[in-house]
């Protein structure tokens, strides 16, 4: 019985000798674990290494995803302002065919979209009033003649005053009536009116037989070789554009010269913006009234000296925090270079620090690149 207590407590005894009670652990584990640990550490260093690392792309990766490189210089800047417009028919060379006098339709010589020369027959009509009116001057220009074939000798001189007194104003009420000065052809009271000047007609309101009151717009007569274009500026700006220079119209991919005719003195109550009003030779027919177009004004204010060195605004991305441009660097891989931008004029911003001139940097693509560099720290391919 004495032999089986002192075993139990010599059992007891080399338990307690471990620290904590926790049993003690063989020094070929601890050194697998803080081995293992270790590597754990290095891989997320390497990790941490690879941000922003260079990225290396081939001339046919570059162009599948539409990224650009070219030598940035110094150049001279001008700021640029860019407006919506609308193309409006020149109202100097607008013309509303209109009858003087109520009357019918009789005949069309026009019709809409052609274009016509100036003097072409556009409609003929027919009135009453038309009738009295030629009957009166061809009853005139008789008596006219005849009294003036007879000379003074035979007639009065107060009969020869009145003669010309009548045929003068038989031959003002024609006119009037939109008539030739004469007294040609019959006294049926139709007449004809005419394009006054060369032009389309872009509105044809109207049919054969309709009875047409006076005023009534039967044609719209637009000389289309030149066109306005209404531009609307914020107020703010409006003062930096000065009438007389020149302004470029892009539509549908063309670019046209125009002249700054004058600008909106009230501001638009609903859009808070002003009208800019632009001239433009319309060669070729290309612009329409109501088409919708982009305009670019070079402002008075330009803020860039000639020693600016810019790039376009799409070549600038946020990347780690930075504002940075890709470089292409000696092992011709791209590199994020953060740079201090200045002011933006036109579409380019003006680099302050970070670039110098001379170094080739991605114009566009800049968010592919970044979105490769993403991929690549996320171990992607």
């Amino acid at each position: 019985m004495s032999l089986l207590t002192v075993s139990l407590l010599l059992v007891l005894t080399g338990c307690s000798k471990s620290p904590e009670g926790k049993p003690a652990r063989a020094p070929a584990a601890e050194s697998a674990e803080t081995e293992h640990a270790d590597a754990d550490s290095a891989g997320e260093a390497g990790e941490e290494a690879e941000v922003g690392a260079p990225l290396k792309m081939d001339a046919a990766a570059l162009k599948a995803a539409g990224i650009e490189l070219q030598a940035i210089q110094t150049t001279a800047l001008s700021e640029e302002l860019r407006a919506p417009g609308e193309v409006v028919d020149d109202a100097y060379g607008t013309t509303l065919i209109t009858p003087r006098i109520e009357a019918l339709v009789v005949r069309r010589h026009a019709k809409l979209g052609d274009e016509v020369r100036a003097g072409a027959p556009l409609v003929t009509l027919a009135s009453v009033e038309v009738s009295d009116a030629q009957a009166e001057l061809r009853i005139a220009e008789q008596e006219w003649r005849r009294v003036s074939a007879l000379g003074r000798e035979a007639v009065a001189g107060r009969r020869i005053s009145e003669a010309k007194v009548a045929v003068d104003r038989a031959r003002a009420k024609a006119q009037a009536y939109g008539l030739p000065g004469t007294a040609s052809g019959g006294v049926n009271g139709q007449f004809t009116l005419t394009a006054p000047h060369a032009g389309r007609i872009t509105e044809d309101e109207f049919v054969v037989g309709e009875r047409i009151e006076p005023g009534k717009a039967l044609f719209r007569l637009v000389d289309e070789s030149r066109v306005w274009v209404d531009a609307k500026l914020p107020s703010g700006t409006v003062s930096r554009v000065v009438p007389g220079s020149e302004a470029t119209i892009v539509f549908a991919g063309e670019r046209l010269t125009g002249t700054v005719q004058r600008s909106a003195h009230r501001t638009s109550d609903a859009t808070r913006s002003a009208v800019v009003r632009i001239e433009v030779s319309n060669q070729g027919d290309r612009l329409h009234g109501g088409d919708f177009v982009d305009v670019f004004f070079e402002s008075i204010s330009g803020r860039a000296s000639a020693t600016s060195l810019s790039v376009p605004n799409e070549a600038l991305v946020q990347f780690q925090g930075d504002t940075v441009v890709f470089r292409r660097n000696r092992e011709s891989a791209l590199e994020p270079v953060a740079v201090r931008a200045g002011e933006v004029i036109g579409d380019r911003t003006v680099i302050r620090e970070g670039l110098k001139s001379g170094d080739v940097v991605a114009v566009k693509g800049a968010f592919a690149i970044k979105s490769q560099m993403l991929k690549s720290q996320l171990g992607e391919e």
